[in-house]
């Protein structure tokens, strides 16, 4: 029963989150040029676009879970 509870908020959380942010992004470093003891780097940054049906499943599923544990 309560791990249900756990799950079910965990979800709704990651949901919320999901649908706040839209996608994940991060910053990729890469040599471009090496001399001698020069190096030359570009950052580039990259996103992972998160669908937002990702986020509604997320929700209504956490929504289940905690209905389903309560009614244990």
């Amino acid at each position: 029963m309560a791990a249900l509870r756990i799950v079910g908020i965990a979800l709704l959380v990651l949901g919320i989150l999901s649908l706040a942010y839209q996608g994940i992004t991060y910053t990729k470093s890469e040599k471009v040029l090496e001399v001698g003891p020069i190096t030359a780097t570009k950052e580039t940054t990259k996103t992972i676009p998160l669908p937002p049906v990702l986020g509604g499943v997320a929700l209504v599923g956490g929504l289940v879970l905690l209905v389903a544990g309560a009614r244990r």
